[in-house]
């Protein structure tokens, strides 16, 4: 009981201190990759077409909602306020980590209100690497069913395990672990970072390993090692965050790097529907966003409502202004890199 309180608790100084400080750090490249203007872009702004295929599944829109919270009382309702989004705008939609609710099943409705009230969305359950070594397929499962959920993200986290005084500090055996999981496991598995980014070498080996999809989680957006600094409570470890505030693969760079091996979602530091536009052109299949979200969705409904609808106007703006009707077309578009992402790809 005292762990399983232990993990609840952090997952609201998590959602508190994501609202409330300033956790975004450094640049996740998009500044650096410019879509090339179509000064006939020969196409209706009116008619442009977002709908697209991932994992099988038909989504309204490109954009997903990405794994944010969970697991305490009081962070069901902003789940259920994401919910309704995601099931009014068509949109794919993760949850936060399922550990709590795992260790404490009566936690698990702060989970399964997202299915609840999204009945047709595409929800992805969300399990950490460790927790699949130690508990095994059994502990999948069990994520999977508490949501009905149609994918199960295995999430790596380890710069915040390294910073946490509670963190999981031995990673070994977790490739091993994904892998027997993916052999046999009915539900696809999308294997996800949370802020770091994810390396052609690490993609390769998770494909290798039988993951059905890649969320990057590059570098550039929220940062957990920034999380933890506020809530540390010793000098040593709120030292030994901040020298890690810059660690990371931007975004941009790590989709360059494993886009083309099969479907991925940039998360990280995608901010806007122009920054989705870029993710697309540059081989993703969704663009995911949290923070941006997160903070309307506290405030409510009707503010979250506006946000994305921002969003995909954006999106829709920049896909009139490359002349692609779709998102297929999209992913045809030329883009210009420079900067600092141009001289990482160039190493």
């Amino acid at each position: 009981m005292k762990e399983s309180t232990q993990t609840s608790s952090r997952k609201l100084d998590h959602l508190r201190i994501c609202c409330e400080k300033q956790v975004e750090v450094g640049s996740a490249g998009f500044e650096d990759v410019r879509l090339v203007h179509a000064a006939l872009p020969e196409c209706d702004l009116d008619a442009i077409r977002l709908e697209t295929r991932f994992l099988g599944a038909r989504l309204a829109a490109p954009l997903f909602i990405a794994a944010m919270t969970g697991g305490h009382p009081a962070t069901t309702e902003v789940n259920r306020r994401l919910a309704r989004v995601s099931e009014r705008f068509g949109l794919a939609i993760g949850v936060g980590s399922q550990r709590a609710a795992l260790e404490h099943p009566d936690l698990a409705e702060s989970f399964s209100v997202v299915r609840d009230e999204a009945p047709h969305a595409f929800i992805c359950a969300n399990l950490g690497a460790v927790q699949l070594r130690e508990h095994g397929a059994e502990w999948a499962e069990r994520a999977v069913e508490m949501i009905d959920a149609d994918a199960l993200c295995v999430h790596l986290n380890f710069l915040q395990e390294a910073i946490q005084p509670e963190g999981d500090h031995d990673a070994r055996g977790c490739l091993a672990a994904i892998a027997d999981l993916c052999e046999d496991f009915k539900t696809p598995v999308i294997v996800k970072e949370t802020g770091a980014g994810i390396s052609k070498e690490t993609a390769g080996r998770i494909w290798g390993a039988g993951a059905a999809a890649i969320d990057l989680g590059g570098f550039g957006g929220t940062s957990w090692a920034a999380v933890e600094v506020e809530r540390a409570e010793e000098d040593r470890l709120r030292a030994l965050g901040k020298t890690f505030l810059d660690w990371g693969i931007p975004t941009a760079v790590s989709l360059c790097e494993v886009a083309g091996s099969g479907p991925v979602i940039a998360t990280g530091g995608v901010r806007n529907g122009i920054d989705i536009a870029k993710a697309l052109a540059l081989g993703a299949d969704l663009g995911g966003m949290a923070l941006p979200l997160l903070k309307p969705a506290m405030d409510g409904e009707e503010a979250l409502t506006a946000v994305v609808s921002m969003v995909l106007q954006e999106l829709r703006a920049a896909m009139f202004l490359t002349g692609a009707g779709s998102v297929a077309d999209l992913r045809k578009t030329r883009a210009y890199i420079t900067g600092t992402t141009r001289q990482m790809l160039e190493e």
